[in-house]
């Protein structure tokens, strides 16, 4: 039985989790006795081993196994499209099996899956450890866990989630939710109520926050709040640029970009809550900052009591450490902190300082017994694991990518023109941290790139695209899961795309 197996008995038994709490000795309750069962057990091995059978046959990107199949899968389109009120961006609609980096749709045909749900599938598809904790987590009592009534897993991700953060910071209390939108709208709740009446948000240039009425506003994309009413005050700071730093010298632009936080705190006087912190922006780019750059704002906001958000729902467990404040040094600044996405539930953390009061966060669910499973399973995997460091897999999938990349825009120049003269270094030909990966073909323009991006998907590779000029192609691999010897099989595929495109 795995490790995430043997907790589960008792996490999902009403309130046991394995270390004895609420039984004497020698009493067992009954929901323990279901979780610890021996039929169980032999029933989950049965179907994983049937997973892992069928997952086997999936070896490469293929076509549509057959015209009906095609057929049929063109009808599904049609009917999403009439339920989600139009088309999908991609044509994905999945068989429900794939195997690691590699997924099959519903025609038949087998993709490289190199952006995993824009970070969601980080252990890829049909991984044999996340579907046992899956089934384990959906044998509990009721299918979603309440902020009222929960079972202890809930509790027990929290711990593990909490021990493994507290390595490098001061966070001492974390709140489940739904979703990575939610997480940062109970994040500004939690800022707003410790630094009442201020009221305003200092975020960065190209920040995304989600698509809630909140987040929508401050993120920095007008086109994702079209028809919003603007309520809440943002004032955006530039996010570290490498060009205009090494044009003035790293000292000087710092102080600059310091004073240029200082004139906002002035202007507006005790009214700022807090300043939001992607430490690699996602959405925006994959852009990549500095420790000194981060420190010296995040200076200024503890001088001036603005609480220091970390927003790590895309970036978290991709770059060199598991948490990017580890990977800068940055732990003791950090006063709220969001996770999501690879973790299976979001959730939002904060310190003892910035435990709110009651009533404050709540709701009538906070996620399922399987996504609090599979969760836990997920920290621990990257816990244990060998991803994280200079020489740490990660790191090494990294170089390999950029290498492929920057043998692509040898081979082909032409679909790699220069784009530093207009925006600088953030154009540059590859670049990112860790998992979080992106490459500029065909001079950053957005037309092109998500052409480009559809084209791949033909070709047998999925890729999504980030940036606000220039835009980037962006890989969100499956790396626990992906094997280092198969980056020219989806860079094959990337080439014909490409081609396909520049036509």
């Amino acid at each position: 039985m795995s490790a995430i197996a043997s907790n589960t008995s008792a996490s999902t038994s009403g309130g046991n989790n394995g270390n004895g709490a609420g039984h004497g000795a020698g009493v067992r309750t009954v929901g323990s006795e279901l979780h610890s069962s021996a039929v169980v057990d032999q029933a989950i091995k049965a179907i994983v081993g049937e997973v892992k059978a069928k997952s086997a046959k999936i070896t490469g990107e293929r076509g549509p196994l057959d015209p009906a199949l095609k057929v049929s899968f063109e009808e599904a389109m049609k009917r999403a499209a009439e339920v989600r009120g139009r088309g999908l961006l991609y044509p994905y609609l999945g068989s429900g099996i794939g195997n690691g980096a590699l997924v099959e749709l519903m025609d038949g045909s087998v993709k490289w899956d190199m952006i995993a749900g824009i970070g969601v599938h980080f252990f890829g598809h049909s991984d044999p450890g996340m579907i046992e904790a899956g089934l384990r987590g959906a044998m509990g009592d009721t299918v979603n866990h309440g902020n009222l009534q929960a079972n202890f897993e809930v509790y027990q991700f929290g711990e593990k989630l909490l021990k493994l953060a507290q390595r490098k910071s001061k966070l001492a209390h974390v709140y489940p939710s739904t979703s990575g939108a939610m997480a940062n709208e109970n994040a500004v709740k939690v800022c707003y109520q410790k630094h009442a009446p201020a009221s305003r948000v200092i975020a960065f240039k190209d920040c995304f926050m989600g698509r809630s009425v909140t987040m929508s506003q401050i993120g920095d994309a007008a086109a994702y709040r079209v028809g919003i009413p603007l309520s809440t005050q943002v004032d955006y700071m530039p996010f570290y640029d490498p060009v205009m730093a090494e044009r003035m010298g790293q000292k000087r632009y710092i102080d600059m970009c310091v004073s240029h936080l200082t004139q906002y705190i002035e202007r507006y006087p005790k009214q700022h809550a807090c300043f939001i912190f992607e430490l690699v922006q996602g959405e925006g780019g994959f852009n990549v900052g500095t420790r000194d750059y981060f420190k010296a704002l995040m200076d200024v906001c503890k001088a001036n009591n603005i609480a220091v958000w970390d927003d790590e729902i895309q970036s978290f467990g991709r770059t060199e450490q598991m948490f990017a404040y580890e990977h800068f040094d940055l732990g003791d600044y950090v006063d709220v902190f969001c996770v999501g996405k690879m973790t299976q539930v979001c959730a939002t953390m904060f310190t003892k300082e910035y435990n709110p009061g009651p009533g404050l966060l709540s709701g009538t669910f906070v996620s399922g017994g399987a996504q609090f499973q599979t969760g836990t399973q997920v920290l621990d995997r990257l816990e244990k694991g060998n991803w994280y460091g200079g020489e740490g897999v990660f790191a090494k999938h990294h170089r390999l990518f950029r290498e492929q990349v920057h043998a692509l825009a040898k081979k082909y120049p032409q679909w790699f023109p220069s784009v530093s003269e207009k925006y600088g270094q953030l154009g540059e030909l590859a670049n990112g941290l860790g998992g979080m990966m992106r490459f500029t073909p065909f001079g950053g323009e957005k037309a092109k790139i998500e052409k480009a991006a559809k084209a791949m998907f033909e070709e047998g590779v999925i890729v999504f695209y980030c940036g606000h000029g220039p835009y980037h192609l962006r890989m969100l691999p499956p790396l626990p899961v992906f094997d280092e010897k198969d980056w020219p099989r989806v860079f094959a595929c990337v080439e014909r795309g490409l081609a396909k495109a520049a036509q």
